[in-house]
C-alpha cells in the first residue's frame, strides 16, 4: 500500500515510529515531515497528505500531532477525506469497517508508540463493510458536495 505520513512538531518522534513499522510491514511510505523539533503549523503539514490521498496518489494517510485533534480537523477541511482521530484499537477498526475512513489522526502526547503501533496495523488490516454503511459514507460525500 503507498501510505502518506506527516506530523507537526508536537508528533515528530511518533511519525517516525510509525514510518518504521509501515516499511516494516512493506508499504510505501512518503513521509512530508518536519524534519526537525522547530515549530510549525499543523495544518501545513496535512495538506500534502490529504490532498495526495483526496487525489489518489496514495492509498491511506496518517497524521500525527501533539493530540491529533488539530491534524483530524484540519484534513477533514478536504474534499473526499474521511479522517478519523483514534486513540485506541476498536475505533481504529470501527472507522475502515464502519467509515471507511483513509486517514487517520494520532496524538504523540496522548498515546505511547506501542499503542500507536497497534492502531495502524488494525486500522490497515481492516476493512470497509459496505452495506447498510456505504449509504452513510455516501450522505457525508453529498454534504460535502453541497458546501
Amino acid at each position: 500500500m503507498n501510505i502518506a505520513i506527516s506530523s507537526d512538531h508536537g508528533g515528530n518522534t511518533l511519525r517516525k515510529e510509525i514510518g518504521s513499522l509501515l516499511e516494516e510491514l512493506g508499504h510505501q511510505v512518503t513521509d512530508f515531515g518536519p524534519q526537525t523539533k522547530d515549530s510549525v503549523d499543523y495544518p501545513d503539514y496535512a495538506k500534502p497528505v490529504c490532498e495526495g490521498v483526496a487525489g489518489g496518489e496514495f492509498e491511506a494517510g496518517i497524521l500525527i500531532c501533539g493530540t491529533g485533534i488539530g491534524m483530524s480537523i484540519a484534513a477533514n477541511k478536504y474534499k473526499g477525506i474521511r479522517c478519523a482521530l483514534v486513540h485506541d484499537v476498536f475505533s481504529a477498526k470501527m472507522t475502515k469497517c464502519h467509515n471507511n475512513s483513509n486517514i487517520i489522526a494520532m496524538g504523540e502526547r496522548v498515546i505511547g508508540a506501542g499503542l500507536a503501533r497497534e492502531i495502524v496495523t488494525t486500522w490497515l488490516a481492516s476493512e470497509f463493510e459496505g452495506g447498510r454503511h456505504e449509504n452513510r459514507v455516501k450522505k457525508i460525500a453529498d454534504i460535502e458536495a453541497s458546501n
